[in-house]
């Protein structure tokens, strides 16, 4: 009887705890390489977000003065905002027609450049000047970018409607006023739903090296030229 039960744990038993030991060491293996490659996904989805923030705060800083901690206030403004733009007409290297301007300006010390924009549609074309118009914001920013809906642009991608966590104060910096604005990502909302040992351990490796732990674009605290701590 023994014969025949060394004999089973022998042939199959034991092949069958090798086989389990085998796949269960593939398996811690493959975790952290699966949780590093959806990792690297979803971050890729959250940067392109976070760089979309980041031109709209510029752009609307170039309107008010100021940025925004309302990602609600960036999306009305990209639909239903104007941005002043400055046109060049005519070339600054074109001499003769830099020397025909001086002389249209001294003939009439009063003219404007709305003047000359209006000499210049009824057919001067040899006047250099530029002046400002205002467009709206979508045919200014983002004009490359077909059917682009902003609509979830607030939410954290995998969070389950996460709000990115924003923030915007002017400070002053060696005497002057200087806006500042942030956008934060945490990963314990980004990495949702992956192996959460992983996400803790990947939250503790950025705390050792004084890392905020997620993604980040600009800082409220220093100014950093509205740069993304992934760059």
């Amino acid at each position: 009887m023994n014969g025949i039960l060394k004999k089973v744990l022998t042939f199959f038993v034991l092949p069958l705890v090798i086989i389990g030991l085998v796949i269960v060491n593939v398996l811690s293996i493959m975790e952290p390489v699966k949780f590093n490659k959806e990792k690297d996904y979803r971050s890729e989805l959250a940067i392109q977000q976070l760089k979309d923030i980041r031109t709209l705060e510029v752009a609307f800083k170039s309107v008010n003065n100021r940025f925004t901690a309302s990602i609600d206030s960036l999306v009305d403004f990209y639909n239903n905002g104007e941005m002043e733009v400055i046109m060049q007409i005519g070339s600054k290297d074109d001499s003769a027609a830099v020397a025909h301007t001086e002389q249209v300006k001294k003939a009439n010390k009063k003219i404007t450049t709305a003047d000359l924009y209006e000499m210049y549609k009824a057919g001067d074309k040899n006047l250099v000047f530029s002046i400002a118009s205002k467009v709206p914001v979508k045919e200014s920013v983002f004009t490359d970018r077909e059917n682009l809906d902003l609509s979830n642009l607030k939410y954290i991608p995998f969070s389950d409607g996460e709000e990115i966590i924003t923030d915007a104060v002017v400070k002053t910096v060696s005497g002057v006023p200087v806006p500042l604005f942030e956008a934060k990502i945490p990963y314990r909302f980004l990495l949702k739903g992956l192996d959460n040992q992983l996400r803790i351990n990947l939250d503790a490796e950025r705390r050792d090296q004084n890392k905020y732990e997620g993604l980040q674009v600009g800082s409220v605290t220093a100014p950093n030229n509205n740069a993304g701590n992934w760059e």
